[in-house]
């Protein structure tokens, strides 16, 4: 038997949209926390078709339900047109409904901000290292990535084949989200290539054979389509000077690593990269997970000071405070790992300092730093205790 994960998703009390990657496991949560709820899935495709034709079918398949019943719409960005009759019945019937997403781009344009204050957001990541429990393998991690559908496979490699294909046909084809299909299919392994680097739009335009504009409105489509995140770089408030460029984290190692065409064993060049996405994906899934009382974080940023050489990969701020992490794929501590972390000592609110690598000792610097193993890190932030 395929083994189940409990995910660190709650249930709100009130009407939401669920928005993740496709295979995230949105549909399997939610019709598993909500059994006795009406279920509309929009993949069905005579389902979709009639509703294109005759959306008041939508009116009067949920008029019978009673206030306070649930409704889930799964992959609602299909026809956002839903969206007039979910407001409706939210306000004179007291439905609630779980609105399930894919993508947010037609929702950007199309009634999300009809139901601002009635419908909250929530973001489902592929499987964390606190959801994994005993079954978390950081080199397995790193190599497959951990969608659910990809990490319960006995044939992992053939499914994420498979997905890549599955997301150019269903996610972009079907949706029309592009018109150059071919130009698109270029640029993917491209931006593959550029997974935890600064986005340099026209190196991408360059290889890919397109415009620059094209590839900023492909990297939208990826970023709304939630396999990616563009992580800003942090800002002080003391000087304007020169704005520099976000960088480009694909959110699951075994996606980026599909889109590339690798298969095999996890490089050395590899390696670095694929944890910082991982990292960077543990700080998101549970951020969007936690409540307000204890948020993990308001804002997070990647640290690199002007003239200088030194980097930090994530710089978190809760409040006025300021939290350092950098990520390490070496089994070996060695000092020189804590370069940037005592480069931006002298920032100010800076409440802790974190090196997070692959090695199995925990312990801190003579200077205060925490050295964490990736698992002991992924712990902390299960616990909430990151900046404890």
């Amino acid at each position: 038997m395929l083994a189940t994960y409990e995910r660190i998703n709650t249930l709100p009390r009130q009407s939401f949209f669920l928005f993740g990657m496709r295979g995230a496991g949105k549909s399997t949560w939610v019709r598993d926390i909500l059994p006795d709820a009406l279920y509309i899935d929009l993949l069905d495709e005579r389902l979709y078709q009639d509703l294109l034709a005759d959306p008041s079918l939508f009116a009067q398949a949920i008029e019978h339900l009673a206030a306070d019943d649930w409704v889930i719409v799964d992959e609602i960005q299909r026809l956002p047109m839903l969206l007039n009759e979910v407001h409706r019945h939210i306000e004179s019937h007291r439905l609630r409904f779980a609105l399930l997403g894919s993508s947010a781009r037609k929702l950007k344009a199309a009634g999300v901000n009809l139901l601002a204050g009635r419908a909250l957001r929530r973001d489902m990541f592929p499987l964390t290292a606190y959801e994994l429990g005993t079954d978390f393998d950081l080199d397995r991690v790193l190599h497959y990535g951990t969608l659910p559908l990809v990490w319960r496979s006995p044939e992992p490699r053939a499914v994420l084949e498979a997905y890549s294909q599955l997301y150019l046909r269903e996610e972009i084809r079907a949706e029309a989200l592009v018109r150059n299909l071919p130009a698109f299919a270029r640029f993917l392994p491209i931006a593959a290539l550029f997974n935890g680097q600064v986005i340099n739009v026209a190196g991408i335009a360059r290889d890919a054979g397109v415009a620059r504009g094209t590839v900023r409105g492909f990297l939208e489509i990826l970023e709304d389509t939630l396999l990616v995140h563009r992580l800003p770089a942090f800002e002080t408030r003391s000087r304007v000077r020169e704005r520099k460029l976000p960088k480009l984290y694909w959110v699951d190692p075994g996606v980026v690593r599909a889109v590339k065409g690798q298969f095999g064993d996890v490089t050395a060049e590899e390696r670095g990269p694929l944890l910082e996405s991982w990292v960077l994906t543990t700080l998101r899934a549970h951020a969007g997970a936690s409540g307000e009382a204890q948020r993990l974080y308001d804002e997070i940023a990647y640290w690199s000071p002007h003239q200088s050489n030194a980097e930090v990969d994530f710089l978190l701020r809760r409040g006025r405070d300021l939290l350092a992490i950098e990520v390490k794929a070496t089994d070996r501590y060695h000092t020189s790992l804590l370069k940037g972390l005592r480069a931006i000592a002298p920032v100010g609110g800076l409440a802790r300092r974190i090196l997070v690598y692959t090695g199995r000792g925990s312990f801190r610097s003579a200077d205060g730093i925490d050295i964490w193993p990736a698992g002991r890190f992924a712990g902390e932030v299960a616990k909430s205790a990151l900046w404890a």
